[in-house]
């Protein structure tokens, strides 16, 4: 099989929209251990493209009226709207009609149990709408992300900001860049702010707490804080812009994956409070406490931050 035809959109009908919103139906069980081995950097620009087109679903909820956003609330009291419905349908969709057909596990459908993803040597991982938050409020500050997983690491990743027009990407051992709209590649270089400026922290818009507070003062060094929605902040730390990005609350494994395929290959680290690197092989999907660094972030007091933090739980 070539890797052209090993992408290829497989001859079958379009899955429906319920049958895509059920993981656990999308494949045979033995494709999950017994996946062809993939070129992933070869799938990079159709990842892309896929991500801007679930993008485009997207922004046909955000631009409309609000009647149409059906907001409801998940079990965790967080919202979900027909945007984020869409955004996984087309995604699904198309994953689940290429002739190397992988495992999906995505925010918006049900995981199947740790006892079956414990087999998976690959598998995608998508947030069809990272910061539904953001995309309520309007703020534009949200994001597509989607991850190929291999032995327990990103492989592959994509972040996409419709709006903002900002997409990064990375294959692992080949580069991370932001991709402008013509598919121009600017090389991204995670080494940070200069020395002689304040260390730049990023966080979110959402999430502020005590904990943060904590984490800023225990740094004991010069530094400025800009908030920011979604998945972009990891971005923005392997672009260089920030130096460090503490998560001291709950994430997702999908709310990480595809940026952090994109700050280890521009040269950046998303470390644990134990200073190991996140993995997804876990039966958990919740992510622990984290931080993501850029060079310059690495040298910070970062461990002792976080002990503070800990300490104010």
């Amino acid at each position: 099989m070539t890797t052209a035809d090993a992408f290829r959109v497989a001859p079958s009908p379009p899955i429906s929209p319920d049958a895509a919103d059920d993981t656990a139906s999308l494949y045979h069980p033995a494709t999950y251990a017994t996946a062809t081995a993939v070129d992933a950097a070869a799938w990079l620009d159709d990842i892309v493209a896929l991500a801007r087109g679930a993008g485009r679903a997207i922004l046909a909820v955000y631009h409309g009226d609000d009647d149409a956003l059906d907001v409801r609330r998940k079990d965790d009291d967080s919202p979900v709207t027909a945007a984020d419905d869409a955004s996984h349908r087309h995604i699904a969709d198309r994953l689940a009609r290429r002739a190397v057909r992988l495992p999906i596990v995505s925010e918006e459908s049900a995981a199947p149990a740790w006892s079956t993803r414990a087999r998976w040597q690959r598998y995608w991982l998508i947030d069809p709408l990272d910061g539904t938050k953001e995309f309520l409020k309007r703020n534009d500050e949200f994001s597509v992300n989607i991850a190929l997983i291999e032995d327990g690491v990103p492989r592959l990743g994509v972040v996409h900001a419709p709006v903002l027009g900002e997409t990064y990407a990375a294959v692992r051992g080949a580069g991370a860049w932001q991709i402008d709209a013509d598919g121009g590649r600017t090389p991204l270089d995670a080494a940070g702010t200069a020395d002689a400026a304040p260390l730049r922290i990023i966080s979110s818009r959402s999430h502020g707490s005590p904990r943060l507070a904590a984490f800023r003062d225990a740094l004991d060094a010069p530094h400025e804080v800009t908030r920011l929605g979604s998945a972009l902040k990891m971005g923005r730390v392997a672009a260089g812009v920030a130096d460090v990005y503490p998560r001291l609350g709950p994430t997702m494994t999908w709310d990480t994956a595809a940026a952090h395929a994109v700050l280890d290959e521009a040269g950046g680290a998303l470390l644990t409070v134990d200073g190991d690197a996140l993995r997804y092989d876990r039966p958990s999907l919740r992510n622990p406490w984290f931080v993501a660094l850029s060079q310059r972030g690495a040298r910070s007091a970062w461990r002792q931050a976080l002990d503070a933090a800990n300490r104010a739980r």
